[in-house]
This record gives structure tokens, C-alpha cells and sequence, in this order.
């Protein structure tokens, strides 16, 4: 039997938020232990709670400011995952401050059941005006995040060899780019 799509209501970063981004996050490093390919970037050791107190105040900061862009997903009222793009350059006026810098987070219990696409979606959608060029990285071993890239426009623009090591194992990881330019893909 084939199992239906959660609906998923995707919105704007609350400072409540807080608390269900920091434990879906820190799942990470005990999914990190089962799997070594796990397609994301982590610390070597899991942030202490001042740390991400710190990162969350200052992304909530850069959404007041105009420099990120976040959404959040929630599914029946839980929240399972956010989108970030993030300013590279200094301010809006920065040589490069016309560049984002995208990363996404779904909860492992959430994952291929739409909500990185609906994420996706909005994020991109509430980038018009803010960001002319969205860029990541995505590990080799992840091709169903860079398909799913690839279905928005995202294209590939090289790979850095060894980009990312875990433990003594080097991993590539693939460049990717979405010109917004010309309006943010509809999909």
C-alpha cells in the first residue's frame, strides 16, 4: 500500500523554532554514526546548546536584516526542517553581495515525502529581489538531493575533489548554481 504525502505548511522563521531545528539537528550526529555518507556537513563534534543558541540568534538577526532567507516546514503542526539562504557578501551593496548560499535540514523521519521540495519551492520563491545567484554543495554520494536540485534549474559547475572528510575518508562534493536573474523557477 502506498503511502500518501503528508501535507506540509511551509512558512517564515519564528524565534520559537528554536527548540525543534536544534533536536532535528543533533540527530544528525547520531544518524552521522550509521551512516557514514550521510549527504550533510557537521562539526566534528555536536555544538554545545550556547553554540546554537549563538547560530540561531544570529540567523534570526540576518532575517531581520534582509541577508537570509528561511523558511520552515511543519507537518500536522511538527516542525521537521528549514531552508536557508544565506548572504554571502558583507551587506546587499557588497561586490558579491548579490550571491546566497543555500542549505536545507529535514528530519530523517521526513525525508523523500516532499517536504525539501516544498521547502525548496518557497525558499527560492522568497529569494526573488534579495538574491541574483544561489549556490551549494551537495556530496557525490547525496544524487537524490542534487536531482532534486536539478529540477529547480540548479545547474553543476565543477566539483572539489575531497571536499569534505569524515573521519580518515575524503568525500566530493559537487558545485551547483541557480541564476535568479530572470525570476525563480516555478516547479
Amino acid at each position: 500500500m502506498a503511502t500518501s504525502r503528508p501535507a506540509v505548511v511551509v512558512r517564515e522563521l519564528r524565534w520559537t523554532d528554536f527548540d525543534p531545528l536544534r533536536e532535528t539537528y543533533y540527530l544528525l550526529y547520531e544518524e552521522r554514526e550509521t551512516n557514514p555518507v550521510l549527504g550533510i556537513h557537521l562539526f566534528a563534534e555536536r555544538p554545545s546548546l550556547a553554540d546554537e543558541v549563538r547560530w540561531f540568534a544570529g540567523l534570526y538577526e540576518r532575517v531581520l536584516r534582509g541577508d537570509a532567507v528561511v523558511r520552515v516546514a511543519e507537518v500536522d503542526g511538527r516542525v521537521v526542517g528549514n531552508c536557508v539562504v544565506g548572504r554571502i557578501g558583507a551587506t546587499a551593496t557588497a561586490e558579491n553581495g548579490h550571491l546566497g548560499l543555500l542549505g536545507i535540514l529535514v528530519h530523517r523521519d521526513y525525508r523523500g515525502r516532499g517536504v525539501g521540495r516544498a521547502l525548496l519551492r518557497s525558499t527560492l520563491e522568497g529569494c526573488r529581489g534579495i538574491f541574483e545567484l544561489v549556490h551549494l554543495s551537495v556530496w557525490v554520494e547525496n544524487p537524490r538531493a542534487r536531482r532534486l536540485y536539478e529540477e529547480f534549474g540548479f545547474v553543476p559547475i565543477g566539483r572539489v575533489p575531497a571536499g569534505n572528510r569524515r573521519g580518515n575518508r575524503y568525500h566530493d562534493d559537487d558545485l551547483m548554481i541557480l541564476d535568479l536573474r530572470n525570476g525563480a523557477p516555478n516547479r
